[in-house]
């Protein structure tokens, strides 16, 4: 890891998806060289191109851009979460690994959370990882607001899970890099179920008032 936050390599799994190329974007823009993975070479290449003028965006292979970076953003779909993080175990290990997927499923009545064996995804990310330092992040920004030019500031605290001190106080500063953002401590790993179910509910009320809501932590 580097000494100064700003000096951090990311990488981000899955970062030609909306909600992984808006992070690229908005860290790309606070000064992080940010490396977006995929399963495809030439599509995170291509991603990396579309963002050049937010910054410093490279692309690669998931495996190759999760070696290279200090720190390592999941936000890859749910039916593929487990299997690349358990090929990328080795890879991955001795890194912070910051999971933000949310595992829902939708039918006619909208978004609902899936029942996950480990507890939630942050949970499975961790028991395959036991090398790694895993933190769960970012569930709840809307990858339309990272994405738009014309939105400067977001409006949002981040709620950031993990068991370990020094990760997690590392994660919220690197929250904060986003404008407008705050990262708030919410609990242990063990806790995050119901953090990342929450997002069902955020996407009724975005569908309901046609917005991009996020929360705010009162009091604090």
């Amino acid at each position: 890891m580097a000494d100064r936050l700003e000096d951090v390599t990311i990488a981000i799994l899955g970062g030609t998806g909306d909600q992984g190329n808006g992070l690229a974007r908005r860290f790309a823009l606070a000064g992080h060289r940010v490396l977006i993975g995929s399963r495809s070479a030439e599509r995170a290449q291509a991603a990396a191109e579309a963002l050049a003028d937010a910054g410093r965006v490279e692309g690669g292979a998931n495996a190759d851009v999760a070696a290279e970076a200090g720190l390592v953003i999941v936000a890859v779909p749910w039916d593929g979460h487990k299997a690349l993080l358990t090929d990328l175990a080795d890879v991955l290990a001795g890194k912070i690994v910051v999971d933000c997927v949310n595992p829902l499923g939708f039918d006619k009545q909208g978004a609902y959370a899936l029942p996950v064996e480990e507890g939630s995804a942050v949970q499975q990310a961790a028991a395959v990882l036991p090398g790694s330092r895993v933190v769960g992040a970012f569930h709840h920004v809307s990858a339309k607001l990272l994405l738009d030019p014309a939105v400067e500031a977001i409006d949002l605290d981040v709620l950031v899970l993990g068991d370990d001190r020094e990760a997690t106080d590392l994660v919220q500063a690197l929250a904060a890099r986003i404008p407008g953002v705050r990262g708030i401590y919410g609990g242990r790993l063990r806790n995050a179920h119901q953090v990342e179910a929450f997002t069902a509910n955020l996407v009724s009320i975005n569908r309901r008032y046609k917005a991009h809501a996020g929360i705010r932590v009162t009091d604090v």
